[in-house]
């Protein structure tokens, strides 16, 4: 029901904004000057693969949450055939209203893809042209705000295994009365995209290792969010009992 539900979107947004349906990647390939890659960080390499070897020559935006040491990788080996990479992430949630969300680029050519979007509701920050300086922004980033939710989530599970987690909420509301709602709130509303930051994690943890820094405290992360990837297309919201259940068995 959700992966319908999730086409039906897709299709409405697709006619809304004049967007064009296309039938294999050749195709797409041989019609766009421009294409960008948004998908699982897993999947980065093989979808610049699969461009390549199509024979596209255009340019060509990796907006996904890998480290800079994968956007380099993969940079390199598109500008070898011939292709203009250019180094993206996004800040963010969906691009509905201005100011709220931002694409980071990188790369001699950022400004050619910044001015693609100069008229709409994402705002864009070209940042260098090193390969690299975008993804590294987004995993700084992301080590904070997705890290630090993993923390809070583990924190409740394990408050909740070891009896406390009625206490923790006093202690908490002591510092800031809202906090242990908000919390809640955090924990029931990261498990519809758990399954995504399962491998956005393991891309921080390999930036923090490759700056000569320990890589555990979000090699945890994902461990969490790997726990939590069943609710993915979930019809409802799960509670927040069903979600500290999930993380403890």
């Amino acid at each position: 029901m959700g992966i319908r539900k999730s086409q039906q979107q897709n299709s409405y947004r697709a006619k809304k904004y004049s967007l064009i349906n296309v039938e294999s990647l050749i195709q797409l390939c041989n019609v766009s000057e421009i294409i960008l890659s948004v998908c699982p960080p897993h999947a980065a390499e093989d979808i610049a693969k699969s461009v390549i070897e199509q024979g596209f020559k255009g340019y060509f935006l990796d907006a996904n949450a890998i480290s800079p040491h994968r956007a380099m990788k993969i940079g390199k080996m598109m500008e070898s055939k011939g292709v203009r990479f250019i180094d993206g992430s996004i800040i963010g949630g969906p691009a509905w209203t201005p100011n709220e969300t931002t694409l980071y680029l990188s790369g001699r050519d950022a400004k050619i893809i910044s001015d693609c979007f100069s008229n709409g509701l994402l705002e864009t920050s070209i940042i260098g042209e090193e390969t690299g300086k975008a993804s590294a922004l987004k995993m700084c980033y992301a080590a904070y705000s997705k890290g630090t939710t993993a923390l809070l989530i583990a924190i409740l599970a394990t408050a909740e295994s070891l009896g406390v987690r009625d206490k923790l909420y006093e202690q908490w509301n002591m510092d800031d009365s809202s906090f242990s709602e908000q919390t809640n709130r955090r924990a029931i509303r990261v498990t519809a995209k758990a399954w995504r930051f399962e491998g956005e994690m393991h891309e921080i943890a390999d930036t923090f290792h490759k700056a000569g820094l320990p890589n555990g405290f979000h090699e945890a992360a994902a461990e969490i969010y790997h726990r939590l990837a069943g609710f993915k297309d979930a019809p409802e919201k799960p509670t927040l009992e069903d979600v500290l259940e999930a993380l403890l068995k």
